[in-house]
């Protein structure tokens, strides 16, 4: 039988804003406050480690899923049996024969789900051991949401894990009213009021980072497991689009590595297979000829490296990485990465990490807008391609370029400044 507590939500701002009376008021702090349209996740389950039928293993089984879909076309349920099945082999990808335990450290991390109309959803993962006596099996509790933002989720199964230990009717009330607040805007915070029995009630802040677009990343963990000159090598093999696997024993450093990767790519975007955490079962991904970003547990890999902590693999590897970018610019590079150890939050760091790359497209291809022409009756922008690289004075620099610009990142990211393309160019020639 399930206790459903009280809860209450409140919504504040990080700056008072003026009052401006009650419904105006209203309103405008709604709008100011929630990303439109969007919510904290679409639903949680619980994946259990159930014995199979002989008894003589343990396999991964959904036993709860929260909210319950109902009222959907043939089409749709079906889909969503494929997402479930998959969430089960996200969330143990391990493929090992699992034993009960009486200790296990709970471990969060994240992948990512990518639908047939390439759209991509997050899946966010907390496995922990329930609370009980006597050894028992690890279960995993798995939120589904349209929004990249790992740290606030990880702060979200802190309370998760917290009510487990306490009881399992103690979640669903609290992923209940999460559910229902709507997610901040960046630079806010949602309150949760929440009463727990011989602790009273406990106000839990979820609030986004002001830097949205870096919410979901925490660099710290890749500089952890490598070097600056590695992670330009990383940098610069992904920036051409190719096959890059990195080993790591511990899930949660191969999610965040991999999606921090993904990050020193922006502006753009990476199109390709992405697979923070490759399961047992998919493992021949790695033999794929198309580009990916593949995360995979050491022990499926150990005939490839005998490291322990997560390394930079290139399968197929061409042998030019270290040359890829032009050196005056990886040095500049480097310099700006040094200025990291002068940091002390998260925040910090990321906000240093990402100028550092951010400025380098700046500095190759940031004269694009220049090159996007309209026609005088206003359609859709052209851009000039060979214009664009051969005002580039610099030979090393223009060289990369020539090769940046043929890839689908590069590409996809000028077709929407075309389509965005709406009056006469207003940039400098």
């Amino acid at each position: 039988m399930f206790v459903f507590l009280h809860f209450c939500v409140e919504v504040k701002d990080v700056e008072p804003t003026e009052p401006l009376g009650p419904v105006v008021a209203d309103n405008a702090s709604r709008q100011h406050r929630y990303a439109s349209g969007q919510y904290f996740f679409e639903y949680l389950v619980v994946v259990s480690l159930k014995k199979t039928k002989d008894g003589s293993s343990y396999e991964p089984q959904i036993t709860y899923q929260f909210p319950k879909r109902d009222g959907m076309a043939k089409f749709q349920k079906e889909e969503e049996e494929k997402t479930l099945k998959a969430l089960t082999l996200f969330c143990f990808p391990e493929g090992i024969n699992w034993a009960p335990l009486t200790e296990y450290h709970s471990e969060t991390f994240s992948f990512v789900l990518t639908e047939v109309d390439g759209s991509r959803r997050n899946g966010y993962c907390r496995r922990l051991l329930p609370g009980g006596k006597g050894a028992r099996p690890p279960e995993a509790y798995c939120i589904i949401s349209t929004l990249a933002c790992f740290g606030l989720f990880s702060k979200i199964f802190d309370e998760v894990e917290k009510r487990r230990q306490i009881s399992m009717a103690m979640i669903y009330p609290f992923m209940q009213k999460l559910r229902e607040a709507p997610f901040p805007a960046p630079g806010n915070t949602v309150e949760i009021k929440s009463f727990i029995p011989e602790s009273g009630t406990e106000i839990i802040s979820l609030t986004r980072p002001l830097d949205s677009w870096l919410e979901h990343v925490n660099f710290a963990t890749l500089f952890d497991c490598l070097t600056d000159a590695e992670v330009l090598l990383v940098f610069a093999s992904a920036i051409l689009e190719r096959r890059i696997v990195f080993i790591a024993d511990e899930l949660g450093t191969l999610s965040q590595v991999i999606h921090a990767v993904a990050a020193l790519l922006y502006p753009f975007t990476w199109q390709h297979t992405l697979i923070s955490i490759v399961p047992e079962i998919l493992i021949d991904v790695v033999m794929a000829p198309t580009p990916y970003l593949l995360g995979v547990q050491k022990r499926l890999l150990d005939q490839v490296t005998d490291q322990s902590d997560v390394s930079l693999i290139f399968l197929f590897q061409i042998g030019d990485e270290s040359s890829i970018l032009p050196p005056k610019l990886q040095t500049e590079i480097l310099e700006e990465l040094s200025n990291r150890q002068k940091v002390l939050t998260v925040e910090e760091m990321n906000r240093v990490v990402s100028e550092a790359f951010l400025h380098f497209f700046v500095k190759t291809v940031g004269h694009y807008s220049s090159y996007v022409r309209c026609s005088r009756a206003g359609g859709q922008g052209v851009f000039e391609k060979r214009s664009f690289y051969k005002a580039i004075d610099s030979k090393t620099t223009r060289h990369f370029v020539k090769k940046f610009i043929q890839t689908q990142m590069f590409d996809l990211f000028i077709q929407e400044v075309e389509q965005q393309q709406a009056g006469p160019q207003q940039g400098e020639d």
